[in-house]
């Protein structure tokens, strides 16, 4: 199969199920009062989401090394699909969150196995591209979810949306069935065996650097992001479809990184392109804190994304190195990390706009993620000494 049409049916996986995982955010104040629950409670379908995707990441990985990545990616979207289709129907809060916590584990399954899917079928040299290809979709589905989402809720309903994804889902196992229908079985799974690639990959100390940037890195940037549409509304800004637009930006910057990507890597270098996303997402933070209205916000998610995916993209990429006979558990651990600093973040950005407001909360996450780009440019610059077996 060529690497194109890997990417494209990977594609549809990704943006289905990113679609899936971000819609939720512009639509917390309408499912709040549909639910008669809190915007605060709300928001937290975001960590319900995103908590169990990062915990079955160690399970998946060594599970996709052995049983086959294909197959475990066919599995994890049935499970999506059902998951999805129940929350149509979710009568109260409490339901809901359970049915997220479900969505999320199953969601665990398609972007990350992909990412490993092309570190296994596509040569380093042009891993970055294809990876920034990829992520197109990605993007592309948190744009959807994140923008079209809060306009469609507010047509609709959050169950259309949530209709709406389903059918995605729905296709997206469909051409994953098609297209990796003559993938090879793969082997038995021995937990032993799962354990020692585990070892080898921690006994990296690159391994221990990228997990801990990228867990750092969540925390700073993905914190803020349930809160946008809530703290909209309290200041007279714009209801879902604002909010939606705003949180869309980080996609669209998303989106000029992936366009960009080659050339930056031809005229700027990897040192300088993880410096330059350090300082663009800790900027946008500054901006997001000065509580502007939603094109000044939009604005702000547009840098971020831009200065997110330079560094993250150059992260994947790095990851996917790290351990080539074991490359889903090492890719696992790597969404792992990133996966509880995205639902750490949002506890802790909601403890900070509590205690010590907007400004103070964005401003420390700033000083973070600026810091997250100077560590990552002097580490991986670097020689890397060791590998993992």
């Amino acid at each position: 199969m060529s690497s194109r049409n890997l990417i494209l049916i990977l594609a549809t996986s990704g943006f289905a199920s990113t679609f899936s995982g971000r819609a939720v955010e512009p639509m917390v104040g309408i499912i709040a009062r549909d639910l008669n629950s809190t915007p605060q409670t709300i928001a937290l379908l975001s960590a319900a989401f995103a908590l169990p995707y990062a915990f079955i990441q160690p399970v998946l990985g060594p599970i996709g090394d052995a049983l086959g990545k294909e197959r475990v990616m066919k599995v994890a979207l049935a499970l999506l699909f059902l998951a999805l289709a129940c929350s149509i129907f979710a009568p109260n809060a409490e339901t809901l969150f359970t049915l997220r916590i479900v969505a999320g584990a199953a969601a665990g399954g398609a972007v990350p196995l992909s990412i490993a899917l092309i570190g296994d079928r596509v040569e380093m040299a042009r891993r970055q591209v294809a990876l920034s290809r990829y992520l197109v979709a990605v993007i592309i589905g948190q744009l959807a979810g994140s923008s079209f989402a809060g306009l469609l809720a507010e047509l609709i309903g959050w169950r259309g949306v949530f209709t709406l994804s389903t059918v995605m889902v729905a296709l997206a196992l469909a051409a994953t069935a098609i297209g990796f229908r003559g993938a090879l079985p793969g082997g038995k799974f021995d937990l032993q065996s799962a354990l020692l690639r585990y070892r080898d990959i921690l006994s990296n100390p690159r391994a221990l650097t990228l997990f801990g940037l990228v867990f750092v890195e969540a925390i700073a940037i993905f914190g803020i992001f349930p809160y946008v549409a809530p703290l909209l509304e309290e200041r007279g800004g714009g209801g879902a479809a604002e909010a939606g637009f705003a949180i869309g930006g980080f996609a669209v910057g998303g989106l000029i990184y992936s366009v960009l990507v080659t050339w930056m890597l031809r005229r700027l270098g990897i040192g300088r392109i993880l410096l330059g996303g350090g300082f663009f997402a800790g900027a946008a933070l500054v901006v997001l804190g000065l509580g502007g209205d939603w094109k000044l916000d939009a604005i702000a998610l547009l840098l971020m994304g831009l200065g997110f995916y330079m560094l993250h993209n150059t992260f994947q990429a790095h990851v996917t190195e790290l351990a080539p006979g074991a490359r889903a558990s090492a890719v696992a651990l790597h969404a792992f990390s990133f996966f509880c600093g995205q639902a750490l973040g949002v506890v802790l950005m909601g403890f900070g706009l509590r205690n010590i407001g907007l400004t103070g909360a964005t401003g420390i996450a700033a000083l973070i993620i600026v810091g997250v780009g100077l560590t990552a440019s002097f580490a991986l610059t670097k020689p890397n000494r060791q590998r993992a077996r």
